[in-house]
This record gives structure tokens, C-alpha cells and sequence, in this order.
């Protein structure tokens, strides 16, 4: 048996975290003096300790630590426990290593070798086949309530017999008291537009002055095109007057990808 003192020093612990293990109930003593209070570890326990320092070291936390030290089949509770893990560093990593990209692209701006190509320009009235659903929680939704809207509009325009014309368009809108935001899904709308069911026919206005900027790629950087675009609206001496729109003028089906060209609209007027 060992003392708690040669235990913790076996294991490169410290005497407070023992004590805290046996707290918790991770890793309590084989053996406790009623008399002094003194705690013994036996040798097995040397094998729970070890372990649990190496799990401590890969980030792993103390539930899932008990759930291995616990298991009936130890090997298959740590081929769990570690492949959870490494899963949790490698979602780190990508989203590391897409900020990396990101502060390199924005140091490219601050030096002045990549430019913001923002255009002012009208845009004419468009009618279109649009359907709405809500984004709970804001722009984090938007995706999910996307996939679940825009396939209910294409059935809905397919059993219309209405074609799916391209370039869609979506808009968002905050609701009031909330963090959610509307999100209004459509196609261009064929001339003369037929109302059915499962879809609106919409107008949207036309803008005198709309700020624009192409976005290239899929959506996993489009919130930092539309942040490019608002900081360059600012900076131009414009003010936003509407809701903001997507174009997808090059959108091959619904799954985003490195193809695809996305026009970003703003409606502004000079500050």
C-alpha cells in the first residue's frame, strides 16, 4: 500500500487533486485509517491513476474519465472516450485553421493588396415564387431553416407546374422581441406569375442605389463577405434603408459549393 504522499508522486499529481478525485468519487482509496484519516492506495490502483493523468493531459473531462474507469470493458469505453476527443481537436482545428485564413486575407486588405469591389448601382423590381420559415436564434439557424424550406417550395412549385427559374433570391427580417430572424426563400417568378399552393407571388421593390458585393464559394465565409460589405458601405458615406438579400447567380442545386456566385444586396442611400 502506499501513502497518499507516494501515491500522488507515482501518478505526477498533486496531494490536493488525490483528495479531489476522492471527493468526487474518481478515484477514491483502497483503504482509509477510521483513526487518522489516513488514505492508502494499493498498486491496481496505480493503473486507474495513470490513466486517468493521460486522459486529463488529451483534454478529456472527469465524466468521461469515470465512464472508463467504470466500464466493464475498459477498451472499448477508451476507444470511445478517445475517438470523442480527437473528433472535438479536429472540429478546433478546422475552425483555427479558417480564422488563420481569415486574419491573413484581413492583414491583405489593411495593406491594401486585395480591394472590397463594392458596387452602387439601381436594381429594377422583381417578382418571384417565395415561401418564409423562421430562423430560430438568428443567422446560426438560417442554414437548417433553409434545407427545411426550400424543398417544400420546389414540391410546391412542381406540382404547380411552375419552373424553378434561377437566380433565387432570399431575404431575411429580424421579428421584432426576438433573436430569431424571418427568412423568405424564392425563384424568379415566370411572366405572368400563377399563385398556387405552397408558395407566395412577391414583389420586391425596386432600389434606386444598391450596395453590392459577388461572393465566391460556399457559405462557410459568407458572414465575413457581408461584414466586408457593410464596412465598406460605412466607409463610402452610405447608410443601409432595407432588408438584405442573397442572390445565388451560379447555384448548382442546394448544396453549396466552390462553384457558386453569390451576389450580396444591401439597399443604401448617403449618410
Amino acid at each position: 500500500m502506499y501513502t497518499i504522499g507516494e501515491f500522488a508522486a507515482f501518478g505526477r499529481v498533486s496531494v490536493r487533486m488525490l483528495r479531489h478525485y476522492d471527493a468526487i468519487g474518481l478515484l477514491t482509496p483502497a483503504r482509509v485509517d477510521q483513526a487518522t484519516g489516513y488514505r492508502r492506495y494499493s498498486t491496481e490502483q496505480l493503473t486507474d491513476l495513470l490513466q486517468l493523468v493521460e486522459l486529463r493531459e488529451l483534454g478529456i473531462g472527469l465524466d468521461a474519465i469515470a465512464d472508463v474507469l467504470g466500464a466493464g470493458d475498459r477498451s472499448d469505453a477508451l476507444r470511445a472516450a478517445l475517438a470523442s476527443r480527437h473528433a472535438e481537436l479536429a472540429a478546433s482545428v478546422a475552425d483555427d485553421t479558417a480564422r488563420i485564413a481569415r486574419i491573413e486575407r484581413r492583414l491583405l486588405t489593411l495593406e491594401g493588396e486585395t480591394m472590397i469591389d463594392v458596387d452602387y448601382r439601381p436594381v429594377e423590381a422583381v417578382t418571384l415564387y417565395a415561401t418564409s420559415t423562421v430562423a430560430e436564434g438568428g443567422p446560426a439557424g438560417v442554414p437548417a431553416a433553409i434545407a427545411g424550406a426550400i424543398t417544400g417550395l420546389d414540391a410546391a412549385l412542381e406540382t404547380a407546374r411552375r419552373p424553378l427559374n434561377e437566380p433565387g433570391v432570399f431575404w431575411y427580417e429580424p421579428i421584432e422581441g426576438t433573436d430569431d430572424l424571418g427568412v423568405h426563400i424564392s425563384y424568379t417568378a415566370d411572366e405572368p406569375p400563377v399563385p398556387g399552393a405552397g408558395y407566395e407571388v412577391v414583389t420586391l421593390p425596386a432600389v434606386p442605389t444598391m450596395a453590392t458585393l459577388i461572393h465566391r464559394g460556399d457559405m462557410t465565409g459568407i458572414g465575413e463577405s457581408w461584414g466586408a460589405l457593410m464596412q465598406q458601405v460605412v466607409a463610402d458615406g452610405y447608410r443601409m434603408t432595407g432588408l438584405c438579400r442573397e442572390v445565388y447567380l451560379v447555384a448548382d442545386g442546394h448544396e453549396p459549393g466552390p462553384d457558386w456566385v453569390t451576389e450580396l444586396q444591401v439597399p443604401v442611400e448617403r449618410a
